[in-house]
């Protein structure tokens, strides 16, 4: 007996049965309403990346490739990586555009990403992600608007102050830190950027044990990493400059976290995250920072950048958390259903509702084999706002009855009435 194939999904990812993707279109719809209303420009690319375009920034992209991508060799014997973050591809893109671009450029994308790991709440191998880039201002102010930009995100689903926080720091700050207190070389300050990027996914003896191998003073660096003002760590940061302008914005619910540290080594500057204060949503729901060398990877000087990304999963969950999600977010309904009175008339039907997709009306036809009190009922649920029988009797008179579900008035016409009546 041959086997039956499994009606689950690929472990890791999602099917987006018609509900589903109403939620989607509203994420989506809202993310670039957001960004373009700040100036920013979609843009997109290819989900296959060569891999060694995430290879090339050492040790730590290497067991990014190796161990949490899907990489394969094509049949032309090229490595490919289907893309994990969007960040170096918009890199890229701007990189070989450089000379015919007018600057700052401000770009944003919502693409689709893949991680091989283990799916868990707010994380998933399949996700899709806003990414919003600015480059070519390297002033603070440009730190400002983009951690501006990522909380009107949030604010623009209807999110209160108190229900996140952002939480920002400085990787050139902790930088400076490490080297002057603690003595640390440029690798060790690489080793401790990520082992400090664990700190609140491990416990406070594994945190020191992990440690304990390269910083000889632990205590003094984890009460250091306690501290609420980044000039505890290092006078006249230009961290300061950055917390000041967002206050000046009106926007308070940002506190200094000497534990951001996001993992990739291409970060030089501000970096920040965002978290979801109601604690059912226990990871950052999202984070960037400034990287001011990544374009070099490609030759010539490098150009500035300050960006961030956030996912769709943790977006949802963070909706559904909160009773975020507007009650008109619905499958996506035709505004008229036409219902034939048998399948005698389902040919003039389809007739009558290419007259009105022609006047960008949407416009489904019922062919089931139902009796017409059904067929309304399901037009109903459907969430239609129109329906038009199509009998025998309107065929020979050509005058056909609209009527409107929800308030259940009736316009009686020919066809080039009705739709002007719409």
């Amino acid at each position: 007996m041959t086997k039956k194939l499994s009606t689950e999904a690929y472990k890791g990812t999602r099917d987006f049965y018609p509900e589903d993707m109403a939620i989607q279109r509203y994420i989506f719809d809202t993310w670039a309403k957001t960004a373009e209303s700040f100036g920013f420009e979609r843009y997109d690319a290819s989900i296959l990346e060569p891999s060694e375009l995430y290879r090339s920034k050492g040790a730590e992209n290497e067991e990014l490739v190796n161990e949490q991508t899907y990489t394969f060799t094509d049949r032309g014997d090229r490595e490919v990586t289907l893309r994990p973050e969007m960040t170096p591809t918009v890199a890229r893109m701007v990189a070989g555009k450089r000379r015919d671009l007018s600057f700052p450029v401000r770009w944003y994308s919502i693409p689709n990403l893949f991680r091989y790991e283990r799916p868990q709440r707010g994380r998933l191998r399949e996700h899709w992600q806003l990414n919003c880039d600015m480059f070519g201002i390297d002033h603070y102010s440009a730190d400002i608007e983009m951690i501006a930009l990522a909380y009107s995100v949030l604010k623009a689903f209807g999110a209160k102050d108190e229900d996140f926080e952002i939480h920002i720091n400085d990787r050139s700050l902790m930088n400076e830190w490490y080297k002057k207190v603690f003595g640390l070389t440029e690798e060790q300050i690489v080793t401790v950027t990520h082992i400090v990027d664990r700190k609140n996914k491990v416990s406070a003896t594994e945190f020191k044990a992990m440690l304990s191998g390269v910083v000889t003073d632990q205590t003094s660096l984890i009460k250091g990493l306690s501290a609420t003002d980044p000039h505890t760590l290092i006078t006249g940061t230009p961290l300061t400059k950055v917390l000041e302008g967002l206050k000046t914005l009106g926007i308070t619910n940002v506190v200094f976290d000497a534990t951001i540290a996001r993992g990739f080594n291409y970060y030089t500057g501000t970096v920040f995250e965002v978290f979801d204060t109601s604690g059912e949503n226990n990871r950052s729901m999202m984070g960037g920072g400034r990287y001011d060398n990544l374009t070099e990877l490609f030759g010539g000087e490098a150009i500035t950048g300050m960006g961030f990304g956030m996912g769709d999963v943790i977006m949802r969950d963070f909706l559904e958390t909160h009773k975020l999600l507007p009650k008109n977010v619905h499958v996506t309904a035709p505004t008229l259903t036409i219902l034939p009175m048998d399948e005698s008339t389902n040919i003039e039907a389809e007739k009558i509702a290419q007259q009105f997709r022609t006047a960008a009306i949407r416009t489904s036809v019922d062919r089931s084999n139902t009796k017409i009190g059904k067929k309304l009922s399901s037009a109903s649920d459907a969430g239609t706002e129109y329906v038009l029988v199509v009998g025998s009797d309107e065929i020979a008179s050509q005058t056909f009855t609209l009527k409107e579900l929800k308030t259940k008035k009736e316009t009686s016409g020919s066809i080039s009435e009705l739709i002007r009546s719409l």
